[in-house]
């Protein structure tokens, strides 16, 4: 289906324009308000082992919400973390998108769970990215700021592991140490991977990661004697 999205991300909210019989696919949870003459469906997506597996493995929702304009109208949708909103369209391709950067996308995309080996393992990131294939818009969110880094063919640029969103599907990754043994226990830095062009990477200003260790250790704990 020919589909047109007008998009206006601010302070991570995301205000998307159906006109009469579009429609808008987002994971469960993200829905902030919409205008009258926009119907929602919930469903499992893929059928039940597809749900299990994106849920289970890939660190999204089990169930997804698909919002279809009767009318011409908008549906405003926001991510859990505070950060910011992309807009990315595909034509005929492929994005990986790492746990929990998903928000919304065309219901013509396929999503799906993509193995991503031990190199993801290894990264700590999972062993399974979102896979975004077809034609149609995707959004995808960050905790913090979004940096866009388009490659060229050959040209590598590395990235925490904690700080990727995506990248396209003809960017070539490796996860490897920061320098040395000492470097990687001692920096704070951990697990970096090396992405080689060409392609886009999107990163992430914050990492979920690094904040839950800050955090944690300032939990009030219960220690009875």
């Amino acid at each position: 289906m020919d589909h047109s999205i007008d998009y206006r991300p601010s302070f991570a909210l995301l205000t998307v324009s159906l006109d009469e019989g579009e429609s808008l696919r987002s994971e469960a949870g993200a829905m902030v308000s919409y205008s009258d003459g926009i119907d929602i469906e919930t469903n499992a997506k893929g059928g039940l082992f597809g749900s299990l597996k994106r849920s289970v493995l890939g660190g999204e929702s089990f169930f997804q919400n698909t919002f279809s304009a009767r009318q011409a109208g908008e549906i405003s949708l926001a991510p859990p973390l505070p950060g910011d909103i992309v807009h990315h369209g595909l034509a005929d391709e492929t994005l990986y998108v790492q746990s929990g950067s998903y928000l919304a996308s065309d219901p013509a995309l396929d999503l799906d769970t993509s193995f991503g080996g031990a190199k993801t393992f290894f990264g700590s990131e999972g062993l399974f990215l979102l896979k975004l294939t077809g034609t149609g818009d995707s959004f995808l969110s960050s905790y913090g700021a979004i940096h866009e880094v388009e490659l060229d063919d050959g040209e590598r640029y590395t990235v925490d592991t904690g700080h990727i969103v995506a990248f396209d599907e003809t960017t070539d990754f490796s996860v490897e140490r920061v320098g040395g043994l000492k470097s990687t226990l001692f920096s704070g830095e951990g697990l970096v991977c090396t992405f080689t062009g060409p392609g886009t990477v999107w990163t992430q200003s914050r990492s979920m990661d690094s904040f839950l260790s800050w955090l944690i250790p300032k939990l009030p704990t219960n220690n009875s004697a």
